[in-house]
């Protein structure tokens, strides 16, 4: 059921879809932006291969490499983000993760987060890390917003 409410005209969400170096097997995009919010893919330890040797750190720092990557073809930074959900495989790593995290910002601007135990990842995965940024567009970038319907003067 549709609520209609009169002189509130909505348009289409600008969505933008960022997916460079993505391989084309993924079944999902790297990033979506949604107006000035970045919404980007869960990443893990991965590079064209596959997973990355080297276990639980070296897959932290790929991780958090490939967010960093991410967000630099978009022409952002880590200071973009606002919101990190992490899930990882054995929490009894959660303190080695945070030390390999905390060195990817600026001291005292650390995201929002949110960290969980999970059963298990995909690839057989140690570690998955995905965030939100905030980045607002240029005023010349944001869509027209459409005039108000007007009301019969009835």
């Amino acid at each position: 059921m549709a609520l209609a409410v009169p002189g509130l005209a909505c348009s289409a969400p600008q969505l933008d879809y960022h997916n460079e170096g993505n391989p084309a097997s993924r079944p999902f995009t790297l990033a979506v932006r949604a107006g000035d919010y970045i919404h980007l893919s869960g990443q893990m330890g991965t590079d064209a291969n596959g997973l990355v040797p080297g276990g639980f750190e070296a897959q932290s720092r790929k991780a958090m490499d490939n967010i960093q990557d991410i967000l630099k073809g978009m022409n952002l930074s880590m200071e973009h983000i606002v919101k990190c959900t992490v899930m990882i495989a054995d929490m009894g790593k959660w303190g080695d993760f945070n030390k390999i995290y905390t060195g990817y910002f600026k001291p005292g601007r650390l995201p929002a987060r949110s960290a969980f135990g999970v059963n298990a990842l995909a690839l057989g995965g140690e570690i998955e890390i995905e965030c939100l940024a905030y980045a607002p567009l240029a005023p010349a970038a944001r869509p027209a917003v459409p005039p108000r319907a007007r009301r019969d003067a009835q």
